[in-house]
């Protein structure tokens, strides 16, 4: 699909589009000399490539795995703002909740990346987006402090997170211990000799390993910036950007008829009450999404939305069928629906009978809703690569000399980048994000570890603290300039 922007577009609105676009682009440079240093680290200090050829071959592949990525993750990440936030994203709220995500994001990273200190862009953002949920709760007077996070999501995120370094130390430990046991060869586990490169299949097996980290943190990492951007579209070119306007009609006539039948097992779930339907209906489902608590009201509102989709479908071959300010509406019914419906499974409130016939209206909506034109992605590609290309000296030092206190062998490093390999795409998988800068870094103090080689403890130790850091860093940040933005967008250039 083209880049396209509505013909009635204000120019407040069209400087905000620019400038959010920008910062998006930007924090997908920054993300890519940041993080992707990681996948080459390996490469240089083992002579297997001269450092340019490994910058750009890593930008190479990271921009493939950005343009072949499945776009899990993207909305994962999105799954993690308030709600509120996401329906009403053309708001003067949702483009604060943009700028305040990107913004901190971007100066954590930048302050890490001049300390040479190998923090996680992943946490770096999903802090700033815990910060903008509990300063967005703090702001409204009819909810409780916190309750606009959506904890569910947080805690399966952390939990990836947490997990992903001990994965690395350990399995990276693990495998060249296995490599020693093994594989006979006292070349792989001795310092590369620094006027020479490696053997051509040692040199193979490094430059595999490089590409596969470089592909994979460009599907996983790459995703996170297209999320942000598809959140700027919809909110300011919903009418082109809402919807798949590419989706076939066959596509729109099986949501219509999911929704006339979810319609109906909502209804019966309701038990009579209509106290949901109407006007209120979004507000009872945006309250559920927040606290989790459901009763008949809840089944009514959903009952009431099912039965508007249905109407509002009714007859239609295409999207472009419905009018442009309607196709925000509908996509706003859309996720509220999707979103309770998944919530609702996982709380066991839907009977077995009716969970297939929910479950394919749920993926049928998200056909149409989570979806990433190939432009986005080809742009977040070449800010990937660019990045990677770029800025990439201060990490890979960091990584190469200073969390050990020997070289890096071939076997070391071929260790670190496969399971950071193979951890990345599993994550990519099952939509969670990683942090590839935990995953490797922790990878080569494994190796080192197994190798009693000996780790230097100050680097260590300033690792562990940026990494400590950078969630209630960017819990601040994200909050304060949340706050910022909201005032600016409604008192400065009177958005709503």
């Amino acid at each position: 699909m083209d880049f396209m922007v509505d013909a009635g577009m204000t120019v407040p609105s069209m400087v905000l589009l620019v400038l959010a676009l920008g910062l998006a682009l930007g924090f997908e440079f920054v993300n890519g000399f940041h993080d992707t240093a990681n996948a080459v680290a390996t490469v240089i200090y083992t002579h297997s490539l001269r450092p340019i050829v490994a910058v750009v071959w890593s930008g190479f592949w990271n921009f493939l795995g950005v343009l072949t990525s499945s776009g899990a993750v993207a909305f994962g990440i999105v799954a993690l703002l308030p709600v509120e936030l996401i329906v009403n994203v053309g708001s003067g709220a949702g483009f604060a909740m943009v700028f305040a995500l990107l913004v901190s994001a971007i100066l954590w990273n930048l302050g890490t990346w001049y300390l040479g200190l190998p923090a996680s862009s992943s946490h770096t953002l999903i802090g700033s987006i815990l910060g903008v949920g509990l300063m967005n709760s703090y702001l409204a007077a009819d909810r409780a402090f916190g309750e606009g996070v959506n904890w569910g999501k947080v805690q399966d995120t952390a939990m990836a997170l947490l997990v992903s370094p001990l994965v690395g130390f350990s399995c990276a430990a693990l495998l060249l211990l296995l490599a020693k046991a093994l594989i006979k060869k006292p070349e792989l586990y001795t310092d590369p000799d620094k006027d020479k490169g490696p053997p051509l299949w040692i040199r193979g097996l490094l430059i595999l390993t490089c590409t596969g980290v470089s592909f994979a943190h460009g599907s996983n990492d790459g995703q996170k910036g297209m999320g942000l951007i598809m959140l700027i579209l919809i909110g300011v070119v919903p009418a082109t950007y809402a919807l798949d306007m590419a989706a076939q009609p066959n596509a729109l006539a099986g949501i219509t008829t999911d929704a006339k039948a979810a319609a109906l097992v909502f209804h019966r779930m309701a038990e009579g009450d209509e106290a949901g339907q109407g006007d209120g209906a979004q507000s009872v489902l945006s309250q559920y999404l927040r606290s989790g608590k459901f009763d008949h009201t809840t089944f009514s509102a959903l009952a009431g939305k099912s039965q508007s989709v249905a109407l509002t479908l009714e007859g239609k071959q295409h999207f472009s069928d419905i009018a442009p300010e309607g196709r925000r509406a509908l996509r706003s019914d859309l996720y509220l629906l999707s979103e309770s419906i998944n919530k609702l499974g996982k709380a066991g409130a839907i009977a077995s009978a009716d969970k297939p016939l929910l479950d394919g209206f749920k993926s049928k909506t998200k056909a149409v809703t989570a979806f990433i034109p190939t432009w986005v992605k080809a742009a977040v590609a070449i800010a990937l690569g660019l990045g990677t290309m770029i800025g990439w000296k201060r990490i890979v030092v960091t990584v190469g000399e200073k969390i050990g206190k020997a070289h890096l062998t071939y076997a070391q490093g071929a260790s670190a980048e496969l399971v950071a390999m193979t951890t990345i795409a599993a994550a990519d998988a099952f939509g969670l994000p990683v942090s590839t800068t935990h995953v490797l870094s922790s990878g080569v103090a494994g190796t080192m570890a197994a190798n009693k080689s000996g780790l230097q403890m100050d680097t260590l130790r300033s690792l562990l603290l940026a990494w400590v850091l950078t969630l209630p860093v960017c819990v601040f940040l994200g909050a304060g300039l949340f706050a910022a933005g909201l005032y600016l967008v409604s008192n400065i250039l009177g958005l709503g």
